[in-house]
């Protein structure tokens, strides 16, 4: 294939807004919830983070750090990896999933930049971060507040030609499309620095990680568990959409992306398992710990989807989307015990997540899908449904 001959492919590929009511039940509650989410927000600001949050000088993350911004951001890596897989690698055939995940990846990075602003104690000096004067290159935390940012404004970048095709803008939207693949070649980077980044946190934490947990792998660890997590999120899109839609399931392209989700998590367990028998740790996870209790539970996870799709089986529908499940679940799993379970900092301090903090994540979540639907209503992000397409096929 010829270097934009992607760009060919993705022009003859129609996209089209699936129109419908803006306002539904199902919206209705989500607004609703979104409405609780800013009232607690209101307060936060109002009256200081510890009015809602359980934070302490102990524990001093928790729920909106680990969630909105390490799994939000993982399971938004799904846009980068199939942008590159499409713009990268020439895999024209994936370009259908390109605008979906890409939406996605958006949603999930400007999720995480809200958490962060609201974890941040003075908010008001946020600003500083753009200042050289004030940066601390050496800061893990500072590398990541800066990927998250640069890759927020990177999918800004790859959404705009969905903006452009609404408001007929057909020239500007060749044109941008001709040289995407720098800006996605660019993020891809910066995903894989930031990600590799949330392991890098947890290895300087030192003793206070527990052993199972605490190795110089995590930042391999945390990046291939973020592929395999991005890949589910992929197909968990496709799958829901399909059916909520009522529109034809990508099956094979999505069989496919699972399959190298399928390799990645062999990866993770084989170099987790290895790790653990060269530190002597190994023995650590068959005592009754509720780290090693944990620890179990995510292994099983990760290894449920590595049989689900073994053979022709595990291309039906039913079972990628299982598998996906499984997998979304083991990442996001790994992260919370990694941050929240295996975290001690010392005799005496305990974190539980506050209401509050319950509240703004699921505000958070609410907000990500409602506004998802709302785009694909109004904007061209799905391929158009062809009077011959079926209602979908499993």
């Amino acid at each position: 294939m010829s270097a934009f001959s992607v760009t060919h492919e993705a022009a003859a590929i129609e996209t089209a807004p699936i129109g419908g009511r803006l306002v539904t039940r199902f919206t209705a509650v989500l607004g609703l919830i979104v409405g609780l989410f800013a009232v607690v927000v209101a307060v936060r600001f109002a009256r200081g983070i510890g009015a809602v949050t359980n934070l302490n000088d102990g524990c001093p993350w928790g729920l909106w750090i680990v969630y909105d911004d390490f799994i939000g951001t993982a399971l938004g890596a799904s846009g980068f990896i199939v942008a590159f897989v499409t713009y990268i690698l020439n895999r024209g055939a994936y370009h259908p999933m390109v605008r979906p995940a890409l939406m996605t990846a958006l949603f999930g990075y400007i999720m995480a930049s809200l958490s962060v602003f609201f974890d941040i104690g003075r908010y008001w000096n946020a600003w500083h971060l753009f200042l050289p004067r004030y940066a601390q290159i050496d800061s893990v935390l500072w590398q990541v507040a800066m990927c998250i940012m640069v890759a927020t404004a990177i999918l800004l970048v790859a959404v705009l030609p969905v903006v452009l095709e609404r408001f007929g803008k057909h020239g500007l939207r060749r044109k941008l499309d001709r040289v995407m693949f720098l800006f996605i070649a660019f993020g891809v980077v910066v995903a894989v620095m930031q990600q590799s980044a949330f392991g890098t946190l947890l290895v300087i934490f030192g003793p206070q990680i527990d052993p199972i947990y605490q190795t110089d792998l995590l930042p391999i660890l945390f990046l291939t568990s973020t592929i395999g997590m991005g890949l589910a999120a992929v197909t968990l899109e496709g799958s829901l959409s399909a059916l909520a839609l009522r529109r034809p399931l990508e099956r094979e392209l999505l069989g496919r992306l699972m399959k190298v989700g399928q390799a990645i998590l062999a990866i993770f367990l084989v170099a987790r398992f290895a790790d653990l028998a060269v530190r002597g740790v190994l023995p650590r996870v068959f005592q009754p710990t509720t780290v090693a209790i944990v620890f179990w539970i995510e292994s099983a996870l990760f290894a449920a989807p590595l049989v689900l799709l073994l053979g022709k089986a595990g291309q039906r529908a039913g079972r990628l989307f299982v598998a996906a499940m499984t997998m979304a679940i083991a990442g996001m799993m790994y992260r919370f015990d990694a941050y929240l379970v295996a975290y001690h900092t010392g005799p005496g301090w305990h974190y539980f997540p506050s209401l509050g903090e319950m509240a703004i994540t699921v505000g958070l979540i609410a907000l990500e899908i409602l506004a998802f639907i709302l785009v694909i209503r109004l904007l061209p992000v799905l391929p158009r449904r062809h009077p011959s397409s079926g209602a979908g096929r499993s």
